[in-house]
């Protein structure tokens, strides 16, 4: 597999348990003690270093640093979009069409020629 699609792999797996470490506590454990959602997070993070740190390592042997990171956020939004509507049951709102716009346009300036 390219060095470019194992990054993109890892990131967006990654992603998924960063999401879910950030923002899932917001619906599952509401009425728990902060220290317990802290926890329960930090060990989903675990998780997600345990992906991204590799997916960075391999992303940089043929990207550049800003095209890592746009890449990134780009993947950030495609996670958290479908997780937002899915799994929080937040409404679907025209802000996400237009964050992705601004993404696009990042994508465009970082990896033009």
């Amino acid at each position: 597999m390219p060095p470019i699609a194992q990054s993109i792999l890892l990131l967006v797996c990654s992603n998924v348990f960063m999401t879910f470490a950030w923002y899932a506590h917001l619906r599952d454990l509401r009425g728990a003690p902060v220290l317990l959602a802290v926890g329960v997070s930090w060990g989903l993070a675990l998780f997600e270093y345990l992906l991204q740190v590799p997916a960075n390592r391999i992303g940089f042997t043929v990207l550049q640093l800003s095209q890592l990171k746009i890449l990134q956020e780009v993947i950030t939004l495609a996670v958290f979009v479908p997780f937002a509507v899915l799994y929080m049951k937040q409404p679907v709102s025209l802000n996400f069409l237009w964050a992705g716009l601004c993404l696009l346009g990042a994508v465009y300036f970082t990896f033009r020629g």
